[in-house]
């Protein structure tokens, strides 16, 4: 028997690295003389690096789906619809949270299957917060008394423009044209304003894990009121103070509705020697049973909506799942045009900017719309 090994690349955090790492052992147990080795790197890099120079790499991709569109037009992607089950395919996407089987579909192919789903969510610490907030007044509230978190790194500040622009009605473009309608952006911009100069200026650089960590230590923040989920911080013992996780808060009057979509999907390499192995790991890895099991069970965040609804997977993160679900499944898809991720990167600036007083919002909005329009060129 020849033996087999397969390179993937994840990101660093436990939620990232742990449960493949532990899936991999698994799926060797199944397929002798099979061994998948993974890298990690950071959120950062998560966030930003292009698949394309990953899939010159690695066989496994663990993928945020903005950059299928880049990914899949330059060709390094397998399209898994034509490697995978057809039957597999179908329960999979009728198993997923939300739109997240649907943010790696493009093209009528699909380019990566749901592992984690994740959106922009509230984080409350309940000893300090007993109830979470419904309205983002009451967000602004709580932030003159210095009690607010909230993760304004690059990309995040430009999520929460994205989600509050959702919420009140008012989605951004996904394609070319104003990104959004003047009035709503100037709305949006004022509200991000107002919680921007109460919280303390060292949010501008903190990402949601940093943002996390500041919340579940010590007993200054209660809340953070729009971060991505990462609900191993609600299980006990994680970190000092466990962290509840629910539903945003909302600006708009239709309740927590358009959240930036987040999460993340496990992707093949078309340059692989190895397309239906990889295949078959990638659709095991995404099954109900597994990620209701053991990838639950090892850190990890499921996409899967049998987890979702599993008591015990929400048990063990205090009924994160449960008490987010509404988020998720109203969750706003970002664009994935192939020029997207430079907007992603050249927008998140311009917002940041807007936000610390070195530029006006009217002007904020012109580049936003300008470098928007613009990204469909690339």
């Amino acid at each position: 028997m020849t033996a087999i090994e397969l390179r993937g690349m994840t990101w660093s955090d436990p939620r990232g690295h742990d449960p493949v790492v532990a899936a991999a052992a698994a799926f060797a147990g199944q397929e002798p003389g099979v061994t998948i080795r993974w890298d990690k790197r950071s959120l950062q890099g998560f966030e930003s690096t292009p698949v394309e120079e990953l899939a010159a790499t690695y066989d496994l991709m663990v993928i945020d789906h903005p950059h299928v569109g880049a990914a899949a037009g330059a060709g390094c992607l397998l399209a898994l619809d034509l490697h995978g089950d057809a039957m597999a395919l179908t329960r999979l996407q009728a198993e997923t949270v939300g739109k997240s089987y649907a943010s790696y579909t493009l093209a009528g192919r699909q380019w990566a299957l749901p592992i984690d789903a994740a959106t922009q969510v509230q984080a409350i610490r309940p000893d300090l917060c007993p109830a979470p907030l419904t309205r983002f007044a009451d967000v602004l509230a709580m932030a003159r008394d210095g009690r607010v978190v909230w993760p304004l790194r690059p990309p995040h500040g430009l999520m929460s423009f994205f989600t509050l622009a959702a919420n009140i009605g008012a989605p951004c473009a996904v394609t070319p044209g104003p990104l959004l309608p003047r009035a709503s952006g100037l709305r949006v911009m004022a509200a991000l304003q107002a919680l921007a100069d109460l919280v303390d200026p060292a949010c501008h650089a903190m990402d949601p894990i940093a943002a996390l960590d500041a919340l579940a230590e010590g007993r200054r923040f209660a809340m953070a009121p729009l971060t991505y989920l990462y609900a191993t911080y609600g299980r006990p013992g994680y970190r000092p103070h466990a962290i509840a996780f629910h539903d945003i808060p909302a600006l708009g009057a239709a309740g927590p509705l358009g959240s930036a979509l987040g999460g993340t999907g496990i992707a093949v390499s078309a340059r692989t020697a190895h397309p239906q192995l990889c295949t078959r790991f990638a659709l095991w890895l995404a099954s109900a049973g597994v990620q209701r099991g053991l990838y639950a069970g090892n850190n990890g965040q499921p996409g899967n909506a049998w987890a979702w609804s599993d008591p015990g997977v929400n048990a063990a993160v205090g009924g994160a799942y449960q008490q987010t679900r509404l988020t998720h499944e109203a969750a706003w898809l970002r664009p994935r045009h192939a020029g997207y991720m430079g907007f992603q990167h050249e927008g998140s600036d311009i917002l940041t900017d807007a936000l610390r007083g070195r530029i006006a919002h009217e002007a904020a909005l012109d580049a936003l719309d300008a470098r928007f329009n613009a990204s469909f060129a690339t």
